[in-house]
């Protein structure tokens, strides 16, 4: 027997090297794989035994497909088999503490103030506060690398990564934890936390951040870290204004409308858009600061909060508004201006903040990339919104406020990329079209809810 047929299996009998991909998707799996798929799907059949009586078909469903999605996703990318694992053991730790001390529905909520693990690091409310700590860390550490003199990836920066993934190990820590809380309210409550602004801000959070991640590790480069951790930093911002000013925190029962199970994978859909749109905002942002001349610079970014800040006077003056409404605005005007000054700064300091940044291919990459994912799955949770009206509402589109600005953010980036793929679009001109969809994706977020009123008001501020 020749060594092309060698039971080693290293040659073909054409004597060409066997490659991984010709051994198949499941043939080149080590026993690792094969052991985070056991436990995921172990975990799976814990929760179906364990709570498939408060399930109904649509949410077994949903189970059952996220079990193969868990598995593949794990295989494709190692780092998420320990986040996976780690989240699910903290977040049972948490549920055994609840239940050690059990009132007459199921578990007492208030062992949350009790029990020293609960009210210091695992209730829901401990969790998502720490995941805000160590996310304002993490950019602190990731700009502290801007201005030290080590190599290309500085020390700062790998702890800023480091505390990256512990802010996205709190954050599902956190929302898995808050599912459970909910149900523990009353049988009619309980819901998957993605159905208000506080939880969605949660869920942006460590969505953006770990698509960020990702990313880092594939480009090898932790310099962009501090660009994307500013707006996670921003909205961890917003989370804690809006839980003090209106103790968002709270668990509220479902309006009728969310009591879908559209919900359950619309929302998730759509922020996969907004997180990596936002990404790819921070990303040209970087790309601007490289390349562009100091007037272009000095005029765009002085420019866009300027525009900010004309839009929010206008509805502050334009209208007979109550003085809480018209306090708020004030304090958003007031939050523009400060965005004034840190585009100064940055235009100042820009030959400090891009001396660490990759090629100009590389980010004109990664934005790409970047656009490209979130505009398929906003695509995709624009058409289950469809579904979901229909079914609420009895039609698939009614031109609500909401409605109208998802479909002004699918344009928008569909005419990036149509100009990308078909025209060439590159360089600056495509970075400050990405930059510009920022501020056109957060209007469509979060403006409506601050400006209008519509179908889709389930957050108001």
């Amino acid at each position: 027997m020749n060594s092309a047929s060698s039971s080693s299996g290293t040659l073909r009998s054409t004597g060409r090297p066997v490659r991984s991909q010709d051994l198949g998707y499941f043939s080149g799996r080590d026993a690792l794989d094969w052991s985070f798929a056991a436990l995921i799907l172990i975990g799976g059949l814990f929760a179906f035994s364990r709570y498939g009586a408060s399930m109904d078909g649509y949410e077994k469903g949903i189970l059952v497909c996220a079990i193969p999605s868990l598995i593949a996703l794990g295989w494709f990318w190692a780092p998420l088999r320990w986040l996976c694992a780690g989240v699910g053991a903290a977040s049972l730790l948490a549920i055994g503490l609840y239940v050690q001390t059990p009132d007459a529905f199921g578990a007492d909520l208030a062992a949350a103030d009790k029990v020293f693990w609960l009210k210091y690091a695992l209730s829901s409310q401990s969790a998502i506060l720490w995941m805000s700590v160590l996310f304002y860390m993490a950019t602190l550490f990731y700009w502290g690398g801007f201005f030290t003199k080590s190599g290309e990836n500085s020390a700062a920066e790998a702890i800023g990564s480091r505390l990256t993934w512990g802010a996205v190990f709190m954050a599902l820590v956190g929302t898995m934890v808050r599912w459970f809380e909910s149900h523990q309210i009353a049988p009619d409550i309980g819901h998957i936390p993605v159905s208000n602004l506080y939880e969605v801000f949660v869920l942006f959070a460590w969505m953006t951040a770990l698509f960020y991640l990702y990313y880092e590790a594939k480009f090898k480069t932790r310099a962009l870290g501090a660009y994307v951790l500013l707006v996670i930093s921003a909205a961890v911002s917003f989370l804690l204004w809006y839980t003090v000013a209106r103790e968002a925190h709270e668990i509220q029962p479902l309006v009728p409308a969310l009591q879908s199970w559209w919900m359950k994978i619309h929302v998730p859909a759509n922020f996969v858009g907004y997180g990596t749109f936002a990404l790819a905002a921070m990303v040209a942002l970087a790309y601007l600061l490289k390349t562009a001349s100091l007037r272009a610079l000095s005029l765009g970014l002085i420019a866009m909060p300027l525009a900010l800040i004309a839009m929010i006077l206008a509805a502050r003056f334009g209208a007979d508004l109550p003085a809480e409404t018209i306090a708020g605005l004030d304090g958003w005007a007031r939050k523009m201006a400060g965005l004034l000054v840190f585009f100064v700064l940055a235009v100042a300091l820009r030959s400090r903040l891009t001396a660490r940044l990759p090629e100009l291919s590389t980010l004109d990459d990664l934005m790409y990339k970047a656009i490209a994912l979130g505009f398929a799955f906003f695509t995709i949770a624009t058409i289950l919104g469809a579904f979901w009206a229909a079914e609420a509402w009895g039609g698939y589109w009614s031109w609500d406020p909401k409605e109208t600005w998802a479909l002004i953010v699918w344009l928008n980036y569909a005419a990036w990329l149509h100009m990308r793929l078909m025209k060439g679009l590159r360089g600056a001109v495509s970075a400050w079209w990405a930059l510009a969809g920022l501020v056109v994706t957060t209007f469509a977020f979060l403006g409506v809810n601050m400006f209008l009123s519509g179908l889709h008001s389930y957050g108001t501020l």
